[in-house]
């Protein structure tokens, strides 16, 4: 069985930054062990599988090297920007995943491809977990939480850089992951993201835990249109518009590999 492959950069506009994902267009669903054993071969943050169904609407699942995720921003971006090149669909798609319903994706003039996802906007915690307090080298100001991750908001920029997890303390929080955030200095607020339980160290661009991060900081900055940076190793730019209950989360793609996987 021969099975068409891209590596897409996500979040950029350069090589060699933003996110990895490789994506796999099929015409029917492979086993999940097929899945997850390409997923584990390719070695990237995420690969996503791809299916159109009867009405149009594609269908996505994502798996990182070692589990399947239930939402995947930077692998659903990647997805669309090959849809789009391929000339599958011109402007339009449809996404469907169990955990998050439709996400609709559109493309611009510019390139920029806008993804809607619900609104998932993290809450203040009243008791905090010891291992989120001791898994963080810096002492967050405010800790949240979501669906996905549990939130530590720094006092500044620097801190967010600087940060050093304890992956193994990290770790006991799955399924939850943790992301540090704080007000930018060239951008409206910036992120880094650890996911231990889930899919390795740090991830270099989530496009997922933007729906939270942007309607928190949102609020605190009084504005419902923020340009956010991962400030991770290869770093992405993110671009996200808070409307209600929806999240716009956009940003550029860049092509890296096309190629085919021989089973």
């Amino acid at each position: 069985m021969k099975l068409n492959i891209n590596i897409v950069d996500a979040f950029t506009t350069k090589q060699f930054c933003g996110n990895q994902a490789a994506v796999v267009l099929l015409e029917s669903w492979l086993s999940i062990e097929l899945m997850q054993s390409i997923a584990s071969e390719n070695n990237l943050s995420e690969t996503a599988f791809v299916v159109c169904n009867s009405s149009g609407v594609f269908e996505i699942r994502w798996f990182s090297p070692i589990k399947e995720i239930d939402f995947c921003g930077h692998a659903t971006l990647a997805s669309a920007f090959v849809i789009f090149s391929a000339r599958v669909v011109s402007s339009e798609i449809t996404f469907w995943a169990k955990a998050v319903g439709n996400v609709v994706v559109k493309k611009e003039e510019n390139g920029l491809i806008k993804m809607a996802f619900p609104n998932r906007e993290p809450v203040e915690l009243i008791e905090i977990p010891e291992n989120l307090k001791g898994g963080l080298s810096i002492s967050p100001i405010a800790y949240l939480k979501n669906q996905q991750a549990y939130f530590a908001v720094m006092e500044n920029e620097e801190q967010v850089k600087l940060v050093v997890p304890n992956l193994e303390r990290l770790k006991l929080l799955g399924p939850l992951d943790v992301v540090v955030t704080a007000r930018g200095k060239d951008f409206d607020f910036v992120s880094r993201y650890f996911w231990p339980a889930n899919g390795g160290i740090e991830d270099p661009v989530t496009g997922s835990i933007h729906a939270g991060l942007a309607p928190y900081w949102s609020k605190i900055l009084n504005k419902p249109e923020l340009v956010a940076l991962q400030a991770s190793n290869r770093s992405g730019v993110l671009y996200c518009k808070v409307e209600n209950t929806t999240i716009f989360v956009s940003g550029f793609c860049v092509n890296y590999l096309e190629g085919a996987i021989y089973i």
